[in-house]
């Protein structure tokens, strides 16, 4: 078996549809796998019910079957049983917190390592990387450690975007993102942008979508990564 991921940088692109823009894609990982989990544990600002309630309406032309792990008593049984693994988006650092205590995080490694299909998007495409510590998101609680799923052997910046609102000082995402490459030079950073994903299938990887990618590595900041580029070089 092979590892099968797919990983999207947004829920949304432009004023679609919830997770319209990837249906296609999704409907892709579902040929064999009928039984998905859904983990909902990025979502803070409403009920994991209602997080559910909008993932499976937004599938229901898929015919698969969707539950989510708040909803099972062994939410380890809940995985082992899985055909697939859905992550949804919201607060990374919220979703690995809850993701080590409840001891997720090498089984959910061994599964889509052993080709169990794996969907995220936003935070659940951050924690596919070796750490989410290039996650936009604002550290609401502490997990026991940054790293992460390590299904990419690198860094994932989704929603990424350069812009500079007129009259905002701060500093840009690039600029950001240059901070993290000076202490950790060596390690790779993908940003993709809202409409596109990776898409891992064993050893090869592809930027997807009609959009460039933007790669920062060392002295490398904010190269462009032409759509619908092979990145498999990046898995070595």
């Amino acid at each position: 078996m092979t590892t099968n991921a797919l990983l999207l940088s947004s829920s949304r692109a432009g004023n679609t549809p919830y997770l319209k823009h990837a249906l296609s894609l999704i409907k892709s990982m579902t040929k064999n796998a009928k039984k998905w989990v859904f983990i909902p544990y990025a979502g803070v600002s409403f009920s994991y019910d209602k997080y559910l309630d909008i993932v499976a309406t937004a599938l229901t032309e898929l015919n698969i079957e969707i539950s989510s792990i708040h909803q099972h008593d062994d939410p380890k049984k809940a995985l082992e049983e899985a055909e697939g693994i859905m992550v949804g988006g919201g607060n990374t650092f919220h979703l690995l917190h809850e993701l080590y205590r409840y001891n997720l995080i090498d089984l959910i490694k061994n599964k889509v390592s052993s080709g169990i299909p794996y969907v995220g998007w936003s935070a659940g495409s951050n924690i596919t990387g070796l750490s989410i510590r290039t996650t936009n998101d604002m550290p609401i609680i502490e997990p026991p450690s940054f790293a992460a799923l390590n299904i990419l052997p690198f860094q994932v910046n989704p929603h990424y975007t350069n812009y500079q609102a007129p009259g905002h000082n701060g500093e840009t995402r690039a600029q950001r993102l240059l901070e993290f490459t000076k202490v950790d030079p060596r390690t790779p950073v993908v940003g993709i942008v809202e409409g596109t994903a990776l898409l891992r299938q064993g050893d090869k990887l592809t930027l997807i979508g009609d959009e460039d990618g933007y790669l920062f590595c060392g002295e490398q900041q904010e190269v462009v990564i032409p759509a619908g580029s092979d990145l498999s070089h990046l898995l070595n």
